[in-house]
């Protein structure tokens, strides 16, 4: 009853008596404290000041939790950049600075939440916004007991393993395929089951985002987003968009309908217009047509303005560049409205399929 979850016996920071850890503060500082002895926040205590966190913090659990302005370890260092850069860059998706569960120091959250073993707390992710504890029946930090023990806990909210649904996986699911048959079901002529884009419950698939039109399809294979621009505009405001493409009007072509076949330029000034830094016309890797670069179609991967960017080089989760969740752009991922991480995998929104 003792051990931690390292089978370490108090933490080596104390004894046991009767399953209870009562821990080493023989110098009466009661710095060394926690269930198994695990926080010891003489290590906030720096060596220079002999102040905890250098008189610029709190300690919690053996961290500094610094205050506006300062950073570091030991709250040692003060912050370069202006208090308007440090909120931008702590500020989560859903509006709120880190979440409301930590402190922005910096330009950089530190969560409420510490895991004295080390690896992530409870609550993580860059703006705090994963909060594990919700994937839990019953909360309990020294407990692994995610999502019933059914399913995998992905930033807070529960993916249930086959067989079982709820939003913690409590409750079974009546199935008569089996697993392999529903996901060949739900796979149809795609690589991944539900295309990537859903989530495959005994051989149907449920496309997310919740409530989101533009997803559709049997295996939700008819992705309209993929119509839209960064700025939410659909086929270029020059098309409709049928299942995932663009259908351009009359005058018009490209992926999303961006380019005028008619053009009132000179060659010249439409070369000007395309060539990079470097004068190379479309960086190599694409033609001009009025004063814009139409990158090679064989070499997918290549976009840019200037036929600059390699799309390869942007994250992906499951196969798929910026998890089908977003544009790539320019070798970074801008996730679509509810989406969140480095390759778009994470859903934030209030509703999970």
């Amino acid at each position: 009853m003792c051990k931690n979850s390292q089978d370490i016996i108090c933490s080596n920071a104390g004894t046991c008596h009767c399953g209870r850890c009562k821990c080493d503060n023989s110098d009466g500082s009661g710095l060394v404290y926690g269930k198994f002895c695990e926080c010891d926040d003489r290590e906030c205590i720096d060596d220079e000041t002999e102040e905890i966190c250098g008189g610029h913090g709190k300690c919690y659990c053996g961290n500094c939790y610094c205050k506006a302005g300062w950073h570091g370890d030991k709250c040692e260092f003060q912050c370069d950049i202006t208090p308007w850069e440090s909120k931008r860059r702590c500020t989560s998706p859903d509006g709120k600075i880190c979440s409301n569960r930590g402190t922005c120091v910096c330009g950089e959250c530190t969560c409420h939440d510490v895991d004295p073993t080390g690896d992530w707390g409870d609550i993580h992710g860059d703006t705090c916004e994963c909060d594990e504890r919700d994937c839990r029946a019953v909360y309990d930090r020294y407990s692994d007991d995610f999502c019933s023990g059914h399913g995998q806990c992905n930033c807070g909210r529960c993916d249930c393993k086959a067989g079982w649904y709820g939003k913690k996986c409590k409750h079974p699911q009546s199935c008569t395929l089996s697993a392999e048959e529903s996901i060949r079901k739900c796979q149809g002529s795609s690589d991944l089951p539900c295309s990537g884009r859903g989530k495959c419950e005994c051989g149907k698939c449920t496309c997310y985002p919740p409530g989101d039109r533009r997803v559709y399809g049997k295996t939700c294979e008819c992705d309209d987003r993929r119509c839209e621009d960064l700025d939410g505009v659909v086929c270029g405001g020059h098309g409709t968009c049928s299942c995932g493409r663009c259908v351009c009007e009359r005058g018009w072509f490209g992926k999303l309908c961006q380019h005028p076949r008619k053009c009132n330029m000179t060659e010249e000034q439409s070369k000007n217009l395309c060539e990079s830094a470097d004068g190379i016309l479309c960086s190599g890797k694409g033609s001009c047509h009025c004063g814009k670069c139409i990158c090679s179609a064989e070499e997918w991967y290549i976009s840019g303005e200037f036929c600059d960017c390699d799309d390869r080089d942007c994250d992906k989760h499951d196969g798929l560049i910026c998890t089908g969740n977003g544009i790539c752009s320019c070798g970074n991922c801008e996730c679509w409205d509810g989406w969140n991480g480095n390759a778009c995998e994470i859903w934030l929104g209030s509703e999970y399929p």
